[in-house]
C-alpha cells in the first residue's frame, strides 16, 4: 500500500525570531512612550520628531552593539569551554568516559551496548569533545558570522518599529491627531507583532498579542501621566 511520507516541521530560525523580537518590541514601546509622553508636555510635533528620530538613531546603535556583544560573549564562552573539554580528554581520559558512561546510562544504555558506544565514541577526539559540549555542558557551536548578523537584525528592526508610533507626528501637524493616530498605528502594530511571535514561538498568538499590547500600553501610559504631571 502507498503511503504518506512524514514530514516533520520545526522552527529553526530562533536566533533570528530572537534578535527582531529585541529589536522590533523595544522600538515600538520605547519611542512610542517617548512620543506619548512628549505629547502631554509640548505643543509642538516638529520637537517630538527631532526627539523621536534622534531616540530612535542611538536606541538602534546601543541594542545593535548590545546584540554584538552578547553574540560575541556566546563564541567566547564556547570558545573558552572547548579549550577545557579537550584538555580533560588528554589529561583526564578515564574521567571524561565515566561521564559519557553516565550520560549513556541516563538514555538507557547498559552492559555492553554501553561499553561499545562509549569505547567508539572516544576514538576519534573530536566527536568525543563536540559530543560532551553538547550534552554534558548543553552548548552549541555559535555560528562566527552571527555577531553582525544578530547586531544588524535587531538595529533594523529598532528603527522599523520607532517609526511605526512616530510616523504620524511626521504627517499630521495638529498634536491631538498625531497623537491618536500614534496610539491606533502603534496599538495595530503591537498587537500584529505579537500575534506573530507567538505563532513562530509556539504560544497562543492571541495570548502574545494581547501581553505585547499590554506592555506597550503601560509603558506609553506612564510616560504620558508623568509628562502631563511635570509638565
Amino acid at each position: 500500500m502507498p503511503t504518506t511520507p512524514h514530514t516533520e516541521k520545526h522552527f529553526l530560525g530562533s536566533e533570528s525570531v530572537r534578535d527582531v523580537v529585541i529589536g522590533m518590541a523595544d522600538g515600538l514601546t520605547v519611542p512610542f512612550a517617548l512620543a506619548a509622553g512628549l505629547s502631554a508636555a509640548v505643543t509642538s510635533t516638529h520637537v517630538i520628531v527631532t526627539a523621536g528620530l534622534a531616540e530612535i538613531i542611538a536606541g538602534a546603535i546601543a541594542m545593535g552593539l548590545g546584540g554584538y556583544l552578547a553574540a560575541r560573549t556566546d563564541q567566547e564562552h564556547f570558545a573558552s569551554e572547548e579549550r577545557r573539554e579537550y584538555f580533560e580528554i588528554d589529561k583526564l581520559p578515564q574521567q571524561e568516559k565515566a561521564e559519557l558512561r553516565d550520560i549513556f546510562r541516563s538514555f538507557g544504555l547498559q552492559g555492553s551496548e554501553l561499553d561499545t558506544v562509549v569505547a567508539a565514541l572516544s576514538k576519534d577526539k573530536d566527536h568525543w569533545a563536540e559530543f560532551m559540549m553538547r550534552f554534558e555542558l548543553g552548548l552549541e557551536r555559535p555560528d562566527p558570522k552571527r555577531a553582525p548578523i544578530s547586531a544588524a537584525t535587531i538595529a533594523v528592526s529598532y528603527i522599523v518599529g520607532g517609526l511605526i508610533p512616530l510616523g504620524p507626528y511626521m504627517v499630521a501637524g495638529d498634536m491631538k491627531r498625531a497623537l491618536l493616530f500614534s496610539i491606533l498605528f502603534t496599538g495595530i502594530a503591537l498587537i500584529a507583532f505579537g500575534a506573530v511571535k507567538g505563532k513562530l514561538t509556539g504560544m497562543s498568538p492571541f495570548k502574545s498579542g494581547l501581553q505585547t499590547l499590554l506592555v506597550g500600553g503601560l509603558a506609553a501610559g506612564a510616560a504620558f501621566y508623568l509628562a502631563s504631571i511635570f509638565g
